[in-house]
């Protein structure tokens, strides 16, 4: 756990120390999560991917990459210039979005797939989210903005009522994939309810005979969705072209690979993150028929549109190009 917070703690620490500054051609820092969620970026480190298809574009790429924990840190991160790609959830992507229309200009870049979020109980008597009591305490990476919690509140909208959406917010808290999952494993804290993703949610799964699924967030999205993708400022896109470029053209490339060598991607996790995690459960999540490792955003106007509705946003979006920038690589995204 120490090993996390250390990350969650560099990470505030850079969105408020690093001074702004504009970047040359060349140089890119990402930030990334826990989770196969960001296997793209895994790959795309592991095989030098960026470097790659930046001396094709005729320009030597600095890579930078930054762990950090939650929307709120990663927006927080962006803003102050210490990082130029925000990997996080479409929650706090609209957060952001709807922040800086007309000045920053934050947008989507790309996907990094769709997959199943599940909201996984230990509580017996926990069996749909209307079954949560005061006492029962939901994780997920950041209160309120996390698209976890986002999606917690869409669930919520949909068994009470929109004015009630917020309904659970008091039971949830802040607290990185990895740590909410060991401790759900372990079952010695006041923690029953972890909303993640994979490979936690299965690790969970498997490592306490009480945890079970209570939601699944295709269910609430009405379909595969992308759920966590990465963002940057119309700033850092339009003076940095060619990076731009050579960052999509790594992540198509990570895609193709991930469909084509599923165990090459496993191990790319592995070294990359440098986790404990069963190999076989590593590769059946990344197997799962219900994973979809693709870099055109899908199925996200929905929760955006959501989103505006209760108020947690300003700014309506129409169409999901409104909150990404155009590029072909992501053309036939929804």
């Amino acid at each position: 756990m120490k090993y996390h917070k250390k990350f969650i703690a560099l990470g505030a620490a850079l969105a408020l120390a690093l001074p702004s500054f504009a970047q040359a051609e060349g140089q890119i820092r990402i930030a990334e999560q826990f989770g196969v969620v960001y296997l793209l970026l895994n790959v795309a480190q592991d095989q030098k991917l960026i470097e790659k298809h930046g001396k094709k574009q005729g320009v030597d790429i600095d890579v930078g990459w930054i762990k950090l924990s939650g929307g709120a840190v990663i927006n927080d991160a962006l803003l102050s210039g210490s990082i130029d790609i925000a990997g996080a959830g479409v929650g706090p992507l609209m957060t952001i979005w709807d922040r800086t229309k007309g000045r920053q200009n934050v947008r989507g870049v790309a996907s990094l797939g769709s997959f199943p979020y599940y909201l996984v109980s230990t509580n017996p008597n926990v069996k749909t989210i209307a079954d949560f009591g005061p006492k029962d305490r939901i994780a997920l990476p950041a209160v309120t903005v996390s698209v976890q919690a986002r999606i917690l509140q869409m669930a919520a909208a949909k068994q009470w009522g929109n004015a009630q959406f917020k309904k659970l917010d008091p039971i949830t808290q802040t607290l990185p994939h990895p740590d909410a999952a060991a401790a759900l494993i372990a079952g010695k804290t006041e923690l029953n309810a972890h909303f993640g993703g994979p490979p936690f949610q299965e690790q969970e799964l498997a490592g306490n005979p009480n945890a079970k699924i209570v939601l699944d967030s295709y269910q609430v999205l009405g379909g595969p969705a992308s759920a966590t993708v990465l963002y940057a400022t119309e700033k850092y896109v339009r003076q940095n072209p060619k990076t731009y470029r050579a960052f999509l053209d790594a992540l198509a490339e990570a895609a193709e690979y991930i469909a084509t060598n599923p165990e090459g991607a496993a191990y790319a996790y592995l070294r990359v993150n440098k986790g404990n995690i069963d190999r076989a459960l590593l590769l059946k999540v990344i197997k799962d028929p219900k994973t979809q490792f693709r870099v055109a955003p899908q199925n996200t106007l929905g929760l955006a549109q959501f989103l505006h509705q209760v108020g947690a946003i300003k700014n309506k979006p129409a169409s999901w190009k409104d909150y990404f920038f155009e590029h072909p690589v992501i053309a036939n995204g929804s």
